[in-house]
């Protein structure tokens, strides 16, 4: 892992502890980990694999990253104020999801760089995963696709505090 690594991981983790005390839940606030996760693919994306099974993997977890994402926005609270602004609060139930993302990337790094590379080298061979590059791009997919699905659900849901229509997903 790179410093880079280190300091993405902690950006993301950081912006849900600066959400545990009450703010307001502003665009700027909404776009902030959008920002830092494009920054992320920039860094990371040079390509996606589609051999062997890589397009599969790179969907389940990009799935699973966007159900911890759903999970961690819909159990954000939120509020209006007494000047209608909407007010929102990360609990431990929305902490939890969006550190049970980060922390198992986190985790999965360390541990790939720590002895577990053997491990990941059968199970890749085992079901057709054909490079190192469709995990790099998978986890990064789940990222993405985390924080994409906790700012939509905050988005929308701050839509309808503010009695906005939200569009409607058909």
């Amino acid at each position: 892992m790179t410093f880079t690594d280190y300091l993405i991981d902690s950006a993301l983790v950081l912006l849900v502890l600066l959400q545990i005390k009450e703010r307001k839940l502003t665009a700027k606030a909404l776009i902030r980990p959008l920002v830092i996760v494009a920054i992320a693919v920039a860094n990371y994306l040079h390509g996606i694999p589609t051999a062997g099974n890589d397009l599969v993997l790179i969907v389940v977890l990009a799935l699973v990253g966007l159900l911890i994402g759903v999970g961690s926005g819909q159990a954000v609270m939120m509020r209006r104020d007494s000047d209608g602004e909407v007010l929102a609060r990360a609990g431990w139930i929305s902490g939890f999801f969006w550190v049970l993302g980060m922390g198992s990337r986190f985790a999965f790094l360390i541990w790939i760089n720590n002895g577990g590379a053997a491990t990941i080298g059968h199970f890749s061979a085992t079901h057709s995963i054909t490079s190192g590059e469709a995990w790099s791009v998978a986890l990064l997919a789940m990222a993405v696709f985390e924080v994409c699905g906790r700012s939509l659900v905050q988005a929308l849901r701050r839509e309808q505090l503010m009695g906005r229509v939200a569009p409607e997903l058909v």
